[in-house]
C-alpha cells in the first residue's frame, strides 16, 4: 500500500515492505521523495521520522537544484558534446549522402543532408548513441551474467527522463537510459549490475544492498558520481 506524506511543499511517497529499516530516499532530477518503512508502520511513525530528517531532504533537494545540466543541444559546429565521459567538439558536414557519424580524437563529426533539421540531426546523433551502446552492453552483460548467476532475456534502449535504467524480473530483461553513453563506462556497468541484481532481488530490500556491496563494493561512490554529472535538459537517474 502506497501513501503520501506532505510536509509543506514537500510530499513523500510511503511504501510499506518487509524490510526491517526504514529507507528514505530523495530521487534526482526533480527531488522526488520516498519512504520505505516496515509492513506494520503506522503512518504517523513514518511521519515522525521524514520529520527528523526535513533538513537533510532540503538539503538534498537544494544540491539536486544546483546540479549543472546541459542546455538544449543545437547540432552545430563547435558545440560540447560528450561522450564515454570526455568532452568533444562537434563538428556538422552538410552533403548529399546517408547521414553518419565518425569520431576523432576530440571531435565528433556529424554529417548530414543540406539543410536537416535540428530534430533530424538529433535523430542520427540519438541512433549512433544507440549502436555505441549495442557494441558494449552484451559483453557487459555476460560478464555480470556469469558473476550474478542470472539470465538476461534481452535488454532495451530507450530515453528515459526520471532513470538511467530498470528491470523486469518476470521477463528477465533490463532497459538502460540511452543518456548513459554520454558517461564514464564505469557507471555505464554500475547500472548494468544495479538493473540485473533485480533479477536475483526485485526490490530495494536490505538483502538488495548487501548484495550490491558484495559484487560492487564501490556503488555508492558510483551512484554519486552519476547524480553528480551534467544532465540532459530533458533527462533525468534512478
Amino acid at each position: 500500500m502506497t501513501e503520501t506524506i506532505r510536509l509543506g511543499d514537500i510530499a513523500i511517497k510511503l511504501t510499506r515492505k518487509a524490510v526491517k529499516h526504514v529507507h528514505l530516499s530523495v530521487h534526482p532530477p526533480r527531488g522526488r521523495v520516498s519512504l520505505v518503512a516496515p509492513t506494520d508502520t503506522r503512518i504517523e511513525v513514518a511521519r515522525a521520522y521524514a520529520i527528523s530528517k526535513i533538513g537533510w531532504i532540503r538539503d538534498q533537494r537544494a544540491k539536486l537544484r544546483g546540479q549543472a545540466r546541459e542546455t538544449p543541444r543545437r547540432f552545430v559546429t563547435r558545440e560540447t558534446h560528450y561522450l564515454w565521459g570526455r568532452r568533444y567538439l562537434l563538428s556538422v558536414l552538410e552533403k548529399d549522402a546517408k547521414p553518419s557519424v565518425r569520431i576523432g580524437h576530440r571531435t565528433i563529426t556529424l554529417t548530414v543532408r543540406p539543410g536537416s533539421s535540428r530534430a533530424k540531426r538529433a535523430e542520427v546523433m540519438h541512433e549512433w548513441h544507440r549502436a555505441l551502446l549495442h557494441e558494449v552492453m552484451p559483453r557487459l552483460i555476460e560478464k555480470w551474467e556469469a558473476k550474478l548467476g542470472v539470465k538476461v532475456s534481452g535488454y532495451f534502449l530507450q530515453r528515459m527522463k526520471t532513470k538511467w535504467g530498470g528491470c523486469n524480473p518476470r521477463a528477465a530483461n533490463i532497459r538502460l537510459n540511452t543518456e548513459l553513453v554520454k558517461k564514464p563506462k564505469d557507471l555505464l556497468e554500475y547500472v548494468i549490475v544495479h538493473e540485473m541484481l533485480h533479477l536475483v532481488e526485485p526490490t530495494h530490500s536490505e538483502r538488495f544492498v548487501v548484495l550490491m556491496t558484495e559484487h560492487y563494493p564501490g556503488w555508492r561512490v558510483a551512484r554519486a558520481e552519476l547524480n553528480e554529472l551534467p544532465l540532459a535538459t530533458e533527462a533525468r537517474r534512478g
